[in-house]
């Protein structure tokens, strides 16, 4: 017999890519979702086409690299007007008839619930859309993330959802269900209240490699190329002891040994929250690691924020460099000067950060950016005893940059999402060569083996 209570079915799409890998990527908004349905007294099920951990796929170490890992990928044609790109396009997650035995063995759920990731990846939420639908026709999709807040429009005409949603989910999401389901249920969290949620539901995956961790929402700089502000305009933060109790029950429950910061501005006004987080962590004797993808900001870093890093166990540290053209920085952001670049990583080095866990992002593919730039960003970054590590850009709606990155590329932008993919340098207007990212990585990883 049917429950009462309504089944909210929740769906982490299908990546379709050049390329694409595990590093610490979590729907962390849907299962915040999750976890909300469920502390409110709904029926949820989680469904991952990511799922590195499937039952049918090959066996895989959730620990190896740090609980990194590849995806099971499967070559699928090149969406069209990318026939050009001399490289393989694949569907990367589980296999398909996989995905539609999962969904069959299933109660037919009351409403599905699905998130969207980089602009360009639409192409695999279009397709995971179209396969729910054939398992659960008359069923609600609705589509929510950064794909269908940056790109509304896109999503209306394109996704296959029946209703597209923007911004956070957490404030209206029990609102949604009423309409679609019947329930209803009034929010017991205070919304501008981020301790007052639940943790994210990582124990809906088969296993739980690493925990992505989101302090704060928002950002208080507006970088030309960043998307940051339009997704979070409101600046939130919760308490350092509610971040340092979630750490220990993820480890002591579930024995999770990494931790990754998803935080946009992890170290702002670093001595009223982060080094309060640091110090927790220290004192609460865990052996455990994090790691900071989204990166750091640099003019945080001082020597007691470093060595409290250091202590509490920070194993891959990426810096939010960008370039190191500093001469002509205004034009992409006011973060940092060369001199604050400097002591930064004096200071890391001080606290007993080895190179090799220091690696510095360099924005490579800019609007009217030459190699020779990029080449030398590369090398002052070696000068310094720190890893290069080249972040192609990507052309996103709604940034400052987006306007001269239209201008720029030798695509049309504004007609598909899937031009804006980095993999293919779209703000290089010669013919796109390979030859280009394959001699500036090799460029980074040769200037990294010098030291």
């Amino acid at each position: 017999m049917k429950s009462d209570t309504p089944h909210i079915l929740l769906v982490n799409p299908w990546i379709h890519d050049f390329a694409a890998y595990d590093f610490w990527a979590k729907p962390i908004g849907l299962l915040a979702l999750a976890s909300i349905l469920r502390y409110h007294g709904l029926r949820v099920t989680y469904m991952d086409c990511l799922d590195r951990f499937h039952p049918q796929a090959p066996p895989t170490d959730p620990y190896a690299r740090f609980g990194r890992g590849p995806y099971l990928k499967k070559r699928i044609p090149k969406p069209d007007g990318l026939e050009d790109i001399p490289r393989n396009f694949s569907r990367y997650g589980i296999r398909k008839t996989w995905f539609k035995k999962d969904l069959r063995s299933i109660e037919p759920p009351d409403l599905v619930l699905m998130t969207s990731m980089m602009t360009y990846w639409y192409p695999g939420v279009q397709e995971t859309i179209a396969v729910v639908r054939e398992v659960f026709p008359d069923v609600t999709i609705v589509l929510g993330g950064i794909y269908a807040t940056l790109c509304r429009e896109h999503a209306q005409s394109h996704s296959g959802a029946d209703r597209i949603e923007t911004g956070a989910g957490e404030e209206y999401i029990l609102e949604r269900v009423g309409e679609h389901t019947g329930y209803s249920v009034s929010l017991k969290c205070n919304p501008s209240d981020l301790d007052a949620y639940p943790y994210p539901a990582f124990d809906l995956q088969r296993k739980i490699p690493y925990v992505p961790l989101l302090t704060s929402k928002g950002c208080p700089f507006s970088c030309k190329y960043c998307a940051s502000h339009f997704l979070n305009p409101e600046r939130m933060v919760r308490s350092p002891e509610s971040v340092v109790e979630e750490i220990k029950y993820w480890h002591e429950r579930f024995c999770v040994e990494d931790f990754v910061f998803y935080d946009d501005a992890l170290l702002v006004d670093a001595e009223k929250h982060a080094t309060l987080i640091f110090e927790g962590i220290i004192n609460s004797g865990l052996n455990i690691r994090f790691h900071t993808p989204n990166a750091v900001h640099i003019r945080g870093i001082s020597r007691q924020t470093a060595q409290l890093m250091f202590r509490a166990g920070f194993e891959t540290l990426r810096l939010g460099l960008e370039t190191a053209a500093f001469d002509a920085r205004q034009e992409l952001d006011k973060k940092v000067t060369y001199e604050e670049f400097k002591r930064a990583v004096a200071c890391l080095k001080a606290a007993g950060f080895h190179q090799n866990k220091i690696g510095a992002y360099l924005l490579a593919g800019l609007p009217g950016q030459d190699m020779a730039s990029i080449e030398n960003s590369i090398e002052i970054v070696r000068q310094n005893n720190v890893t290069p590590v080249l972040a192609y850009y990507t052309p996103i709606p709604h940034t400052a940059l987006w306007t001269k990155a239209v201008a720029s590329s030798r695509y049309n932008l504004e007609s598909d999402p899937v031009f804006t993919n980095n993999a293919i340098l779209p703000c290089q207007k010669e013919p796109f060569s390979w030859k280009t990212p394959a001699h500036l990585k090799n460029l980074a990883q040769r200037s990294f083996r010098c030291y």
